[in-house]
């Protein structure tokens, strides 16, 4: 991508928080990488067999399969994909981007809103440099569920919202923007959004008959530090101090790519999150033990 075109894009994403990036991928690429998450979130997701309103308010937002680019092949060239890649390290300003996690978020037909929140309080990443791409294999409009934005919040101060556990805990960041109202972004095929880590954002309901099929995968400039004790897989798996640099297996450089190699995934320790893990097994979440 030329620079012009990338210095304007970060300078929308540094000040208003997400940038949408017409035309990133072409149509040969979201049917090859769709069918890819597809067979992903189809595998992950064949034990769980309960209808949607058997299901907690946070699943009913979305079928959530992380790190998926690890025991399915066929993403990873998008996980990697160098133009998304080269807009990460330009809108984060940094010279070497590293992945937190990827992940599949599909929104069932029937499926409710997504709260509104910000990502980073839930990751134990020190620093400010972190972006989510949102990658939709198809169309996005009102009915289907799409993304929405609160220009500048990034710039404002965390504020942990507990989605995962208490529905309408959103509530304070709601109120807190009152007077700044979402911006909702509609997609065409191909389109890329980037979002800080401290964006305030949500989704909308889908009230189509079909299943908003999205990809996103986190990134981080590559030198940050892990702050506080909040357990987390990715920097667990690799036992990372708090204080210490986030650079292990479990969280691979992205750009630029040493050789032009797609990194091989890293086996997950035995210990990692003995507490969740074979919950999150079970519902597909994360990989399975080999």
């Amino acid at each position: 991508m030329k620079q012009e075109a990338l210095d304007r894009y970060a300078e929308a994403f540094r000040r208003d928080g997400f940038v949408q990036v017409p035309g990133v991928l072409t149509a040969d690429e979201l049917a090859r990488y769709g069918a890819a998450v597809d067979e992903a979130v189809t595998t992950r997701k064949a034990g769980d067999t309960r209808r949607l309103d058997e299901k907690t308010p946070y699943e009913q937002s979305f079928l959530q399969c992380q790190y998926i680019w690890e025991d399915f092949p066929g993403v990873r060239g998008l996980t990697f994909h160098p133009k998304i890649g080269e807009l990460t390290a330009a809108l984060l300003g940094a010279s070497k981007v590293r992945l937190w996690h990827d992940q599949a978020l599909y929104k069932e037909a029937g499926g409710r809103e997504t709260e509104a929140h910000q990502d980073q309080p839930y990751w134990p990443i020190a620093e400010r440099d972190t972006a989510t791409v949102w990658i939709p294999f198809a169309a996005t409009s009102d009915a289907t569920g799409c993304m929405g934005y609160i220009p500048g919040s990034h710039h404002d101060e965390a504020d942990f919202v507990d989605i995962f556990n208490t529905p309408g805990d959103s509530s304070r960041l709601r109120e807190r923007y009152a007077d700044r109202p979402p911006v909702y972004v509609h997609c065409e095929p191909g389109d890329v959004i980037f979002h800080h880590g401290f964006t305030t954002h949500m989704a909308k309901a889908n009230r189509s008959g079909d299943t908003r099929r999205v990809y996103t995968a986190i990134y981080f400039a590559d030198g940050s530090h892990r702050h506080g004790e909040r357990a987390h897989p990715s920097v667990d798996r690799d036992a990372i101090p708090v204080g210490g640099v986030i650079d292990g297996g479990a969280t691979p450089v992205t750009w630029p790519l040493e050789g032009g190699r797609i990194p091989e995934p890293e086996p997950w320790p035995d210990a990692a999150g003995l507490e969740w893990r074979e919950r999150a097994e079970r519902l597909g979440i994360i990989p399975k033990r080999a």
